[in-house]
């Protein structure tokens, strides 16, 4: 039981250190996107592709809010890959999408990127892109967040309080966030399946 109760503490202390402020500023920056009709891109590789397809599922359905991920279209993003490389998914797909000045990138990263060691540099470019459109940027990293975290307008840092459980903390904790962000009163529109069964039947 020692590494269950040790990884439960981390999780504790995960939660105590959280930025309330920095939530905050990301739930304020999606809702003025949604206001201003502006759509939401979700960017994210591995855990972080997988969270972005389950949180366009839930900023669609309970916010009402229009929100895509470059990584849902297999075809697409293995043609760009096999054809111009991994470092451009990203930028390429967004160019296409035609990215604009109303549009908020989101991201899911454990690193945030990083340009020296080349880490993430289809994120990179990508958030290099949507600065030179004008797009906001939101995100939740682990870490000191890399780039992200240097070029977002809005981001949660996960705190690390275990330097050897970086990544699982950080992918966990970005469900709990985009899931916390989805039912705050600013962003959610449409009652959740179990919730509003309960409430039927008083």
């Amino acid at each position: 039981m020692g590494f269950v109760s040790e990884y439960l503490t981390e999780t504790k202390k995960v939660v105590e250190q959280l930025d309330p402020e920095a939530i905050e500023k990301v739930v304020q920056l999606i809702a003025e996107t949604r206001d201003h009709q502006g759509r939401l891109f979700i960017l994210g590789v591995g855990g972080g592709a997988a969270h972005a397809a389950h949180a366009v599922n839930d900023f669609r359905k309970i916010t009402g809010m229009e929100a895509y991920a470059p990584t849902d279209n297999v075809a697409e993003l293995t043609a760009r890959t096999n054809d111009d490389g991994w470092a451009s998914v990203f930028v390429e797909w967004l160019r296409t999408s035609r990215l604009r000045d109303t549009d908020l990138i989101m991201v899911f990263s454990v690193g945030g990127g990083d340009r020296e060691k080349n880490i993430s540099p289809n994120l990179i470019s990508a958030l290099q892109y949507a600065r030179e459109v004008g797009a906001k940027i939101c995100g939740v990293v682990g870490r000191d967040g890399g780039v992200a975290a240097r070029t977002a307008d809005a981001c949660v840092i996960i705190p690390t309080v275990n330097a050897n459980h970086i990544t699982p903390h950080t992918e966990a904790f970005q469900a709990v966030l985009w899931h916390l962000l989805v039912s705050h009163p600013r962003l959610k529109m449409a009652q959740t399946k179990w919730e509003s069964e309960t409430s039927d039947r008083g």
